[in-house]
């Protein structure tokens, strides 16, 4: 449908797509620079996984984050492409925006920031910033399907044509926030990708991110009473030489292992893989054991109970006879093969939980296809911000961090067209 056939069009100098974290702050960004901004979301309510994060209190940065080196903390084709967003609109600028605002917040937990409150305060934060810039700069509007996208260039300029259940809008910058696949009870979708294929642009395949890790009930049988028990654990994958590992806490689930250090390596797993686990992560497990067995006439599981949860230890002696005399009777060979064992429990997780439970999506819009200084496409005026393009942070809010700061300077690249 084009500029011709419609009667009337409303004409914004931008629209974006997408009333979450990236599509509110780069609208609030673009209407402090003077530019009339319309965004469109297809969900009752917006910014619902802001409001969800963090158990309802938002880890909206990492105050850790080096800029300059991004790949340690973002993975996808090209991690170094956020580098500069990053360096342009950091961690500490986004604190200074809640200080402005008085926003209360702590550290919980390895430079993570969470609300005192709640993620309200974000959210409220967000509208405050759209609405502040100028009056009536910053529509937002929902729920609104956005049925087609059409483009078109004429009198030097990029024109959008944007149909929607609620009438078409124009706009000379079309800038993508839709988000990833995850949590689909709140409303996401593939619409950006499905956008970004409209014009040609390449999509690395989504998958989901930051997710549970499960097995087949079979192999999983013997560790499936331990459902709700969390311990400290290094969680690695991968080779020798391209290792990646997080020391984070474990948790076991009634159909597999989750916890942040699951989650983390989630983001790198894939199918087939194994998964090593420590689950004792101090060095002098064998050490202990043989030093123990000098002395001790209690059983092992007992003796074990003092270096990892009983309920765990209970499972790992029951695989084997060997394991359930007194202490001092088990031989050196056996108590080192448990030792090892307990440090490298190599698992193989048969999938994952899913888009469900998956908090962020990795894959999306191929960074090759974008400007990293303005986050435009390679189609003129076409802008993806956020998680719907191939960046995909570690636990901890590094991904809310890419959402500020990927919007920050899309929003500062977006020109000013209206007349």
């Amino acid at each position: 449908m084009t500029r011709a056939e419609h009667t009337h069009i409303d004409k914004f100098d931008a629209v974006v797509l997408g009333a979450g974290a990236a599509g509110l702050f780069c609208a609030g960004v673009a209407a402090s620079r003077g530019l009339r901004v319309l965004v469109l979301d297809h969900g009752k309510k917006i910014a619902e996984k802001i409001r969800i994060s963090g158990g309802g209190r938002c880890n909206f940065t990492n105050q850790d984050l080096d800029p300059s080196a991004p790949h340690q903390y973002f993975m996808g084709e090209n991690p170094h492409f956020c580098r500069s967003a990053l360096s342009r609109y950091t961690p500490q600028d986004f604190i200074a925006l809640l200080n402005r605002y008085g926003v209360p917040y702590h550290e919980k937990h390895k430079g993570q920031l969470f609300c005192d409150n709640s993620s309200n305060d974000i959210i409220d934060m967000l509208l405050s910033e759209c609405k502040n810039a100028k009056p009536g700069s910053v529509e937002i509007r929902n729920p609104v399907q956005v049925n087609q996208v059409n483009f078109e260039y004429a009198t030097n300029q990029n024109h959008y044509i944007l149909n929607t259940n609620t009438g078409a809008f124009e706009c000379n910058s079309l800038v993508v926030a839709t988000g990833g696949l995850s949590i689909p009870q709140i409303g996401a979708s593939d619409f950006g990708y499905t956008i970004a294929k409209q014009f040609n642009l390449p999509v690395v395949p989504p998958r989901p991110a930051l997710v549970p890790l499960t097995f087949d009930q079979k192999s999983f049988e013997p560790f499936a009473s331990l459902s709700g028990l969390s311990l400290p654990a290094v969680i690695s994958y991968g080779s020798k030489k391209s290792k990646i590992q997080f020391q984070e806490d474990l948790l076991f689930t009634h159909r597999g292992l989750s916890g942040p250090g699951i989650l983390q390596i989630s983001s790198y797993w894939g199918p087939g893989e194994p998964v090593s686990v420590n689950l004792y992560p101090s060095p002098d497990l064998i050490a202990l054991l043989l030093q123990t067995k000098h002395f001790s006439k209690k059983l092992l599981v007992n003796e074990l109970s003092q270096w990892i949860p009983t309920r765990l230890a209970q499972v790992f002696t029951d695989k084997k006879t060997t394991l359930q005399k007194p202490f001092n009777q088990i031989s050196d060979q056996a108590l080192g093969d448990l030792a090892r064992e307990l440090q490298n429990w190599e698992i193989y997780p048969s999938g994952t939980e899913g888009y469900k439970k998956a908090e962020v999506t990795a894959g999306g819009v191929h960074t090759k296809a974008l400007n990293q200084k303005t986050m435009e496409s390679t189609q003129k005026g076409l802008y993806f911000i956020g998680e719907v393009v191939d960046i995909t942070g570690w636990l901890g809010g590094y991904n809310f961090q890419w959402a500020w700061s990927s919007a920050y300077v899309c929003a500062q690249s977006l020109p000013v067209a209206l007349k």
